[in-house]
């Protein structure tokens, strides 16, 4: 295989046909196709290689904070603490095999990700054209390409009309290469130059062409070098940025704290050196927060992967971060806001007036005469279905659509009319074409009829208007005169106000066919007709543009659609009103960049704007301040995805270069999905909070403990071991369970979080150490009644593990939420929760059940009376974490009369 096609560019389209033995017009047989998969694997390239086990363990062992312990263990091991500095270690290693457990699940969790967006191409098989993952694609496949797309294997070309491919991944080449299918070369030409191949992960910038995979997976061009494209995204986000260092100041905060305690401790005799040392350790101990990092990756992943089951698949973990932020959301009317399931409803002719019956993809209904005559239907429509690459096709027992939604409406239409694309493309054979632009807003195509030839042009009526001269009336071609086009500028503005999609088609005659087509091809036209479509908006955005703007989140449509039609779906949906203002392209050309930003604040809906369009409103609105999402399918809308803070490209109808550049691709193309994501964001910051809120409020808890018992001169109540067992073992179960939670009920009626918001706020930090106080005093408070009531300084110090373990257990219920009681949320509405909880409980039992344990662990047995004592002690840090929900106000609602601050 490797040598076997190397030189399919040296052969005719005929010759490499036949070597493949490919029937063109058939293509494989699933059959044949599995049988060459198995003898040539599937079609994909290495992965990047990863960090190996040993890499990750290491990184675990790394982290600043773990390098602390390790070092107080080994000095322990100098001092003779034998038991004290095995303990210290093996706790760590344990940690830092949780850890790696938990980015081996982030890892499982990003790679499910990158293969739920995973390349798709159109291949010709069972002699029908389907869409399948490019991985299924083997040598003999006949692929069709389109502009926008990425070519998915090395094709040999058989079909080209006006193909560009940019091979700057190959070649460097910027400029893309104009592709000729009916060209064969010297083998020894260069890989730039052979205008008849296409290579895998090129991109297609313009034109469309049938291809025939010649070479698949590491025998293309690109497999030889094992580049890897498009892969996801990893790179430390600024949340995991600023855990780092707030791991590294806690880090020299607890160094500077022991040496305070040891030296103030030597410098007073308060101690013996040894022992003074090992009470600085037991700081250490205490205060590092071992599992957070660890714990916030799974949190992460895990809601990446909630999110991809909304239909949200996240491409870089920075998107996750940036959702909570979003403030506007610039959305593309079809196919996001509406249903994309265009239907032909209404064809006006200069002559008569036509409604048109049945909806979807179903070719069955009828056309109503309402006025005038029926003369110039048929030809309107053929000119309709000819222009147009859409194909009308069955996916079991449903008719859908391959192509363009709007082109496959009319194909539905001219069905229900007896006219099929394969009867009339067999009578009208396709020549050449000037395929859709969206600055020419138009697409031809030149066909051959009987002896002469035919140029059918479709596209933005005003454009078709502009370009024609002629139109049919009653049958004959007369002149356009200005009242005639006065009457068809008026129809179009009607059936923009019924919310309608509408297309003109024209067609022009000649005599001798043109070598190509070019621009000046679309002039003096003669006028046909028009067709217009409904698209339906989603039932759901109408509800999903409510809950957005109650977060405080401006929505925005930006199309490329008329005014009066964008206008009137704006008002079905609860975009806008009548007199709302309306910006056009047009309009933003004229203004400068100033009076645009301004105005940007003003407008919600955006009408005939292109790509760039696109780019100068995402620049405006962050010129003001905004976070922005926004969303794009084409080629042409890789740079304001780029440009946005959060590029969303569509997953259905969106291209490939459209989804490589964006942050998050929406499977299902629904505005209501970018909400849901949004929301989804808001909950994983919120919860990554509650669990950073939770583990320092511990922490401290366990510093204080050991502070307020060397300044009384009391012995140390928790050992080392006992800290490092509660950090590692007690407190990462309902800190992982505190990840999972669903979020405050309200959450989506708060204005969004400003993108310079610290981590933690004064008031959190002083709330942590409030929390941490109430924890400590419960322990010094079991410790104390152990020490001097029982007369045991094991009892005093087993109270102690004991109380602050169940304070901290009985403290993660009321961490669920900073403001609402656990009453109101439910105790057992996260049950993951209370699997945590059980567990840290059962881990208890082998302390007190093995001799061996609890000798390590210096635990003693307790009497009924003890447990008492400390269940109740225990239970104090959740009262009080209660109580101060019912004294601390929750975030003010999201009013529009109190708009967003900007930042």
């Amino acid at each position: 295989m490797a040598n076997r096609y190397l030189l399919a560019h040296t052969l005719t389209k005929e010759q490499i046909l036949s070597k493949l033995s490919i029937n063109q017009t058939t293509g494989l047989t699933e059959k044949e196709a599995l049988n060459r998969q198995s003898q040539y694997g599937p079609n994909e390239l290495p992965k990047a290689k990863g960090r190996t086990l040993f890499q990750k363990l290491i990184d675990q062992l790394s982290d600043f904070l773990i390098l602390i312990l390790v070092a107080a263990a080994f000095i322990s091991c100098l001092m003779g603490e034998y038991i004290d500095a095995l303990l210290i270690i093996s706790i760590v290693v344990i940690n830092a095999i949780f850890g790696l457990i938990q980015e081996n699940k982030a890892d499982k969790a990003l790679e499910a990700l990158k293969d739920m967006s995973a390349p798709k191409a159109t291949a010709l098989r069972d002699g029908k054209r389907q869409e399948l993952d490019a991985r299924r694609l083997v040598p003999g496949d006949i692929v069709y390409l389109e502009a926008g797309g990425n070519v998915p294997a090395d094709l040999r070309l058989i079909e080209t009309t006006n193909l560009e491919i940019q091979e700057a991944t190959l070649t460097g080449e910027s400029v893309p290469s104009g592709k000729d299918a009916d060209k064969a070369y010297k083998s020894d030409t260069a890989l730039g130059d052979r205008k008849n191949m296409a290579y895998m992960n090129t991109i297609i910038t313009y034109g469309r062409g049938t291809g025939l995979v010649v070479s698949t997976g590491m025998q293309t061009e690109i497999g030889k070098i094992a580049h890897a494209i498009g892969s996801l995204d990893t790179s430390p986000t600024p949340l995991q940025i600023k855990l780092n260092d707030l791991s590294k100041k806690i880090g020299i905060a607890v160094l500077l704290i022991c040496g305070i305690v040891f030296l103030t401790g030597f410098l007073k005799h308060l101690d013996s050196p040894i022992h003074l040392f090992l009470t600085a350790i037991s700081l250490a101990v205490a205060a590092i927060p071992e599992g957070l990092p660890a714990i916030v990756t799974i949190i992460l992943a895990l809601g990446m992967t909630k999110m991809s089951k909304q239909n949200a698949v996240i491409r870089r973990l920075l998107a996750v971060e940036t959702l909570g932020t979003t403030t506007v959301i610039c959305s593309d009317k079809t196919g996001t806001l509406t249903e994309n399931q265009m239907t032909v409803v209404k064809v006006v002719l200069p002559s008569g007036k036509f409604n048109v019956h049945g909806t979807g993809y179903d070719p069955i209904g009828r056309f109503k005469l309402i006025s005038g005559k029926k003369t110039g239907l048929s030809e309107t429509l053929t000119a309709g279905l000819l222009c147009s690459d859409a194909i009308l096709t069955k996916k079991g027992n449903r008719n859908t659509i391959i192509g363009d939604p709007t082109e496959g409406a009319i194909v539905v239409a001219a069905a229900k009319y007896n006219l099929l694309k394969k009867d009339l493309e067999s009578l009208y054979p396709r020549l050449l074409e000037l395929p859709f632009e969206s600055s020419r807003k138009k697409m031809s195509t030149l066909h051959k009829y009987k002896s002469q030839y035919k140029l059918f042009t479709k596209g933005a009526p005003d454009e078709i208007l502009k370009k024609s001269t002629n139109v049919v009336l009653d049958g004959k071609i007369v002149a356009l005169t200005p009242l005639l086009r006065k009457n068809i500028t008026k129809e179009i503005e009607g059936m923009s106000d019924q919310a309608l999609r509408i297309l003109g088609f024209a067609y022009k005659d000649y005599t001798k066919l043109p070598r190509k087509l070019t621009e000046a091809d679309e002039t003096a036209l003669t006028f046909l007709g028009l067709v217009g479509m409904i698209d339906p908006p989603r039932q759901e955005t109408k509800d999903a543009i409510s809950r957005a703007r109650l977060a405080g989140i401006t929505p925005k449509m930006v199309t490329g659609d008329y005014s009066r039609t964008a206008l009137a779906v704006g008002k079905l949906i609860g975009l806008t009103t009548q007199n709302d203002q309306i910006l056009t392209g047009e309009d933003i050309d004229k203004l400068s960049d100033d009076k645009l930003t301004e105005l940007v604040e003003k407008v919600d809906i955006y009408a005939r704007v292109s790509p760039e369009h696109k780019v100068k409103i995402v620049d405006a609105l962050k010129k003001n301040g905004h976070v922005v999402a926004m969303t794009g399918d084409g080629v042409n809308d890789a740079m304001a995805l780029k440009r946005a803070d959060i590029g969303i490209s569509m997953g259905i109808s969106g291209t490939d270069v459209a989804k490589q550049t964006s942050d998050m691709v929406l499977v299902d193309d629904n505005f209501a999905s970018i909400v849901k994501a949004i929301r989804e964001g808001r909950i994983i910051y919120s919860n990554i909070k509650k669990v950073i809120f939770f583990l320092l409020s511990c922490n401290l808890a366990e510093v204080l403990v050991i502070i307020i018992s060397m300044l009384f001169g009391l012995p140390i109540p928790l050992n080392p071991v006992h800290l490092l067992w509660i950090n590692l073992v007690t407190d990462a179960l309902p800190a992982i369970a505190l990840g999972t939670e669903r979020g405050e009920q309200n959450i989506m009626q708060h204005k969004p979080r400003n993108t310079q918001e610290p981590l933690l706020s004064k008031s959190t930090w002083i709330m942590v150490l409030f929390h941490a106080s109430i924890l400590a005093f419960a322990t010094l408070f079991a410790f104390l009644i152990g020490l001097s009531t029982f007369n045991s300084l094991a009892i005093g110090r087993t109270m102690a593990f004991l109380t602050i373990i169940c304070g901290e257990l009985f403290r993660a219920f009321s961490c669920r939420s900073e403001y609402t009681i656990i009453l109101k949320t439910g105790l057992f509405s996260n049950r993951l929760m209370i699997y945590a909880v059980i567990a840290s409980v059962l881990l208890i039992v082998p302390l007190f059940a093995f001799p061996a344990l609890s000798a390590a662990f210096a635990l003693a047995s307790l009497t009924n009376v003890q447990w008492c004592i400390v269940f109740l002690l225990s239970v104090i840090p959740l009262i009080f974490g209660e109580l101060t929900k019912l004294t601390t106000p929750a975030p003010k609602k999201f009013s529009k009369k109190a708009p967003v601050k900007i930042n």
